[in-house]
């Protein structure tokens, strides 16, 4: 009789601890990391334009100028474009929300895991007399966590890098993924026979491919969460035969968590 009233405790205590486990990963999404943050050593508020996501110009704009560089998040351009909740933790002068900063660079000072454009690294302060104060100090302690990102009446959309060649090389980047989750792959398809190339990630968010498919182009994208689970996603919309290097083009389609 003892014996099986000990088989029933150990039991129970292997049940116990196995779903506070489960319940602890299944929050864990939401944890905050401690870390380090400093700023862009220049006078611009924004980013810079020449970020190795390869984002160009936009990368200074994207997200009203809200953006980062980062260390090991930038996971070899993976996690070009992602999505972070960026606080400072000084309370006498960072606010508890703090800002959500887009990775559009790759760059690490002092041990720190963001670069933030001023602008960002200001609006993780209380008000501007503390933004003053954060500047100054240069670097600070923060804790972060990944969040979707959003941009309101926005499809993904192919810009066409301006050093493509029709019709003999094509590079192009990525605008405006919506969500928290991370493309790890991309095919050219050609929407008449549906034959589909996988792309090379040349750097950063710039996925490229010499001799692309002839005709009208569908850009499938696969989308990977932090569990492994993935998804391909098929634009509505083509890059025209005729695509040209610097224009942009809407996918029709957007991805949300």
């Amino acid at each position: 009789m003892m014996a099986h009233l000990w088989l029933f405790f150990n039991l129970f205590i292997a049940t116990f601890l196995s779903l506070e486990i489960l319940g602890n990963a299944a929050t864990c999404r939401d944890c905050f990391i401690h870390s380090r943050a400093a700023h862009y050593p220049n006078s611009d508020d924004n980013g810079t334009e020449i970020g190795r996501c390869g984002y160009g110009t936009f990368g200074a704009t994207l997200n009203a100028g809200d953006v980062s560089a980062a260390s090991d998040l930038y996971r070899d351009g993976v996690g070009c474009g992602a999505c972070y909740q960026v606080r400072c933790t000084n309370s006498n002068y960072c606010s508890d929300k703090g800002v959500t900063a887009v990775i559009t660079d790759h760059g690490s000072s002092d041990r720190t895991d963001f670069i933030l454009s001023r602008r960002a690294f200001g609006r993780m302060a209380q008000n501007q007399d503390a933004a003053a104060s954060l500047l100054a100090l240069g670097i600070v302690d923060i804790e972060y966590r990944r969040v979707p990102c959003s941009y309101p009446n926005k499809n993904i959309t192919i810009k066409i890098d301006e050093n493509s060649n029709y019709p003999h090389y094509l590079a192009f980047v990525i605008w405006y993924q919506e969500g928290s989750k991370d493309i790890t792959a991309v095919q050219l398809c050609e929407t008449k026979n549906y034959i589909c190339k996988l792309l090379d990630r040349s750097y950063g968010a710039v996925w490229t491919t010499t001799s692309p498919p002839i005709g009208p182009l569908s850009v499938r994208m696969l989308f990977s969460d932090e569990n492994g689970e993935e998804t391909w996603v098929v634009p509505v919309k083509d890059i025209p035969d005729n695509w040209k290097p610097g224009e942009t083009y809407d996918s029709g389609v957007q991805v949300t968590d």
